[in-house]
């Protein structure tokens, strides 16, 4: 069968250094240590686009800025790398797409995966805005902890729906995809002036019991129990603010984002 992913552009020891992690057979255990490594490694973010440089979601361009530059990424970079990286291990995945807050009116240009692994299905979504940090079985009404934030998973007429406090931030069906699909949705999302990536930075990390999000200037830290805490960055902490979120620009991009920030 011929790969129309192209997953062997994927350097997979070097994304196993970048993510800290060995080779092991696939399992439930081992997939939820290379997501939660994957997470924490690397961020989410939008700063391509919004420097209008963005080279666009083929593998060997995703392979080359995520694990060779040490920088981010958002969904279609995150999930089509950790997809390719599940698959030379020996993972069956599959690539879909979903609607992000799903009572809002919007699209379905969000990449998530499930993946097939001990003889079960697992919603892994490591582009989720590093909302998800542990894979959630595919069991109607689950609930699993996310970092200290409890998510809930429910079923119904073909549909999931991924709950978070109460409302419904993912919706999903079990529809597979090609390439041509992400690079429609990633040409809008990249593109669109109605798009959330195109006008602001959006930098997002999750490590247990943390949560942090740059959305413009304003940096949320927010922790369970409600705890939250909003800042603004002003222009002269801006560089220290991109490395404390793991993100290393080269100094022109810097000079560029300053002139946007």
């Amino acid at each position: 069968m011929t790969d129309e992913w192209g997953i062997d552009a994927v350097d997979l020891d070097a994304y196993l250094a970048r993510t800290g992690q060995q080779r092991r057979p696939p399992s439930a255990a081992a997939l939820r240590d290379l997501m939660r490594a994957h997470v924490g490694a690397i961020p989410f973010e939008n700063v391509d686009v919004v420097l209008g440089q963005h080279q666009g979601i083929s593998l060997d361009v995703v392979s080359a800025k995520l694990v060779g530059r040490r920088r981010g990424g958002y969904c279609y970079e995150q999930s089509g790398l950790f997809a390719a990286v599940l698959e030379r291990l020996g993972y069956t995945v599959h690539r879909l797409s979903a609607r992000v807050q799903p009572r809002r009116p919007g699209p379905y240009t969000h990449m998530t995966l499930v993946v097939e692994v001990d003889g079960r299905g697992f919603l892994a979504d490591v582009g989720f805005g590093a909302g998800i940090l542990d894979p959630i079985p595919l069991v109607d009404g689950v609930e699993v902890d996310q970092a200290g934030w409890p998510q809930r998973l429910q079923h119904r007429d073909g549909w999931w729906t991924l709950q978070k406090e109460g409302e419904d931030i993912l919706e999903f069906r079990l529809n597979g995809m090609h390439p041509i699909d992400y690079e429609v949705y990633h040409h809008y999302t990249s593109t669109h002036p109605k798009s959330p990536f195109t006008g602001r930075l959006v930098i997002m990390t999750l490590e247990p019991g943390v949560s942090r999000q740059l959305l413009g200037r304003e940096l949320t830290v927010e922790k369970p129990g409600g705890h939250r805490e909003t800042t603004t960055i002003a222009p002269d902490e801006l560089d220290a603010t991109l490395k404390d979120l793991g993100i290393e620009l080269t100094a022109d991009e810097f000079a560029r984002l300053e002139t946007r920030y």
